[in-house]
């Protein structure tokens, strides 16, 4: 029975039936709610509060409330839901989370709460059984459709007439002369494994030994972190699957991360073959509908593989035994907005949190990575050839200073000589441009002028393809003009290097007879576009694709022998760290594309710069030396991974009013010896989306506490209502 407590003639609550809540909001901690009598709940339990004038969806954090609030002010947990609690290893994941990245507690739960829906009743379908008034005769169709549901199997009216091939006249009448009944029906989760196929591949000596040591790590069920290293075409993937065979097997729950989710077809296929089901898979364009079901099915421990991007590392998984992280150096995997994170890395948290294995993959690890192999901390598994015999591709270093192309044209003589031979012999090409639209600067000949964004300090890119100039980083957009709007001179407007369009164009000119493709996310926009377009290819209705970085990984054509870098240069500039090494693992990982089946393949990489580093390694096929050197660079320079980074984003619209706060935060920095503050510097993208910005970057050794630095240094300022700043440990990008 509910004790009570009077104050001032008032009946309260016992202070000790209260919990703390933590909500889906940027709060920094849990608040107070009372407890009902008869409700009993318990950490980690779903529950609905209210918050200020609005009801959410909460978890129980503590049992222990703050006896310093008055249990008069306190709020009561409205409902729990029917629904598996949250797993202790994934709050003390949200916790790690939010104190890495310094990020409020109640953001970081947000994105493990992202499906509110999945805490509602579930939805029900009518099906039709059979009852036990069969007459004797019927008509054919009727008898087809009794001996379908001979097996007691419910089935929904539309399921039974596509494998029956009947009416839905037919299924009506049934019911209405009582030979069907219905019956609610639930939609069954995502990816329910009963039993695992075996594996039917040939592996490579190579992959053997690589896949039993990936068994063995999972069935060790302890953690580790292991890299699976291999140059392209290696057969990784295959590899990794026997790992996800064995956490099947032992009945617990496979995550595998892809950067660029929406171009998985052609792995969703292999995985298929291999279990001989699909799986579950979750990033931004799957339907609400579908969401809810695998929320759930992963909540209830019912759906054993998600294929997912970075946002899956936080679904609420009941039994997580393998988390797989597939092209483990890819930019995309960290987190730009919201909490800034990094997936690889906080993947490797999160299964030392659970006690279970994680595997990265690539053909081009990260430096970081190689670096913690360096050290011991990882475990290396190598597969040094390519499957099946398959060869390396013959890579040729195009100078653009001696072998420059034609007037108006971006294509070099010997990259054009190659596609018309590659085209003659009945095989395909793939030209690398990592630029969408038609040209990325639009100006006037007649008065100079330049279209910019109003709201972004970047110039408005030409997109013939759809008739509009757009800002890749904002979103807006506007007709492409007849005239300039400066001088209003007609036909006046040139367009100013070349995109992903422009080079389709270039390519019709001179092989009119070439059937032409452009991949790139402004142009293919959904999956169904993304996995038509793929089945183009595979079956050999297009001559040349014409891609931006999509097409760099992933994909397997084997009669795709030709590949062509347009400007391997783009993306060297700009001051980034990590310019050159990304440099590489994209251009890598393009040239990867090329003779992975029978035939041999060649790839053509056009610069101006041959003798750059990144460029020779490219030519030599040389990755571990460019690592060696980049690594080199790195350490004398104190930079990751032989030093940390954080970088500090302050934005707002009043110019003078951002630079004031700027120049006083950093005054006010505590002053270490093995602590540098860099700045603050108008950002390199110094407008955007209406807002100016700034940066300022700490620079510390390895051995620093960053984030209690940080905590200290900004409780001591506090920040304009006007302006917002934003914490990126570990940048990855300084734009």
């Amino acid at each position: 029975m509910q004790q009570s407590n009077i104050k001032q003639g008032i009946l309260l609550p016992d202070i000790s039936l209260r919990v703390q809540v933590l909500v889906p909001y940027p709060v920094a901690r849990a608040y107070d709610y009372s407890v009902s009598e008869g409700m009993t709940l318990s950490i980690g339990d779903y529950v609905r509060v209210s918050l200020g004038k609005k009801d959410t969806i909460g978890v129980v954090w503590s049992l222990a409330g703050d006896k310093k609030f008055d249990p008069a002010r306190l709020k009561s947990v409205q409902q729990k839901y029917v629904c598996p609690s949250m797993p202790k290893v994934q709050r003390r994941f949200i916790e790690w989370v939010a104190k890495y990245t310094m990020a409020d507690i109640g953001s970081v739960l947000k994105m493990s709460i992202s499906v509110p829906d999945a805490f509602q009743p579930p939805k029900t379908a009518k099906a039709y059984t059979l009852t036990d008034n069969i007459p004797d005769k019927v008509s054919s169709n009727r008898k087809k459709v009794l001996d379908l549901l001979s097996d007691a199997v419910p089935r929904r009216a539309a399921d039974i007439v596509r494998e029956v091939g009947c009416s839905s006249a037919i299924i009506r009448a049934m019911a209405s002369s009582e030979q069907l009944k219905s019956v609610p029906l639930s939609t069954p989760a995502p990816c329910l494994i009963d039993e695992v196929p075996a594996n039917t591949l040939v592996f490579s000596e190579s992959q053997k030994q690589a896949a039993e040591s990936l068994t063995q790590l999972v069935a060790a069920k302890e953690y580790s972190t292991a890299l699976l290293d291999g140059v392209t075409g290696a057969g990784k993937t295959e590899v990794y699957f026997e790992a996800i065979a064995e956490t099947l097997r032992q009945g617990r729950q496979v995550l595998i991360l892809l950067p660029e989710i929406s171009l998985s077809s052609q792995f969703l296929d292999r995985f298929k073959r291999r279990f001989g089901i699909d799986p579950a898979i979750w990033h931004s364009e799957v339907s609400p509908a579908k969401r809810r079901m695998a929320w759930t099915g992963i909540a209830e421990g019912k759906t054993k593989v998600v294929v997912g991007a970075r946002s899956a590392l936080f679904l609420p998984y009941a039994d997580l035994g393998l988390v797989i992280v597939d092209e483990e150096h890819d930019s995309s995997y960290k987190q730009e907005e919201g909490v800034l994170y990094h997936a690889r890395d906080m993947a490797i948290v999160r299964a030392k949190l659970g006690n279970i294995p994680v595997v990265l993959v690539s053909a081009t690890p990260a430096l970081e990575t190689m670096h913690n192999i360096k050290h011991g901390k990882y475990r290396y598994l190598h597969l040094p050839s390519r499957y099946a015999g398959a060869a390396m591709p013959e890579m040729r270093i195009i100078d653009l200073k001696s072998a420059s192309p034609g007037r108006g044209q971006f294509l070099s003589p010997v990259l054009q000589q190659a596609l018309m031979e590659t085209l003659a012999v009945g095989e395909q090409s793939l030209l690398f441009l990592n630029r969408r639209g038609y040209a990325p600067l639009t100006l006037c000949r007649a008065c100079g002028y330049r279209f910019q964004c109003p709201s972004c300090a970047a110039w408005l890119v030409e997109h013939r393809y759809h008739t509009r100039m757009q800002c890749h980083h904002c979103g807006y957009s506007r007709k492409i003009p007849k005239c300039c709007p400066e001088c209003a001179v007609e036909d006046s407007l040139t367009a100013c290097g070349p995109g992903v369009e422009r080079i389709q164009e270039e390519v019709q000119a001179f092989l009119p007879e070439a059937r032409t493709l452009i991949l790139a996310s402004d142009i293919v926009t959904s999956t169904k576009m993304i996995n038509d377009a793929v089945h183009q290819i595979e079956d050999h209705k297009v001559d040349i694709i014409i891609g931006t970085q999509i097409v760099a990984k992933g994909h397997h054509f084997p009669s795709l022998t030709c590949v062509g870098v347009v400007d391997a240069d783009l993306g060297l500039s700009g001051g980034d760290l990590r310019a050159g090494e990304r440099t590489f693992q994209l251009l890598h990982q393009v040239s990867g594309r090329a003779g992975r089946g029978e035939k041999p393949g060649r790839v053509y990489i056009q610069t101006y710069m041959p003798t750059l580093p990144v460029i020779c390694a490219l030519a030599a096929n040389d990755r571990d030396k460019f690592l060696e050197a980049e690594a080199e660079e790195r350490e004398k320079a104190g930079l990751p991974p032989y030093g940390r980074l954080a970088a500090l984003i302050v934005s707002g619209t009043d110019e003078g009013k951002l630079d004031l706060f700027c120049r006083t935060l950093a005054q006010k920095a505590p002053r270490f010896d093995d602590i540098r503050i860099l700045g603050p510097v108008p950002a390199p993208m110094a407008f955007l989306r209406g807002k100016h910005r700034r940066r300022l970057l700490v620079k510390t050794e390895k051995s620093v506490a960053l984030q209690k630095f940080l905590d200290v240094w900004l409780s001591s300022i506090k920040v304009p209502s006007t302006l917002q700043l934003k914490i990126d440990i570990d940048p990855q990008n300084f734009y």
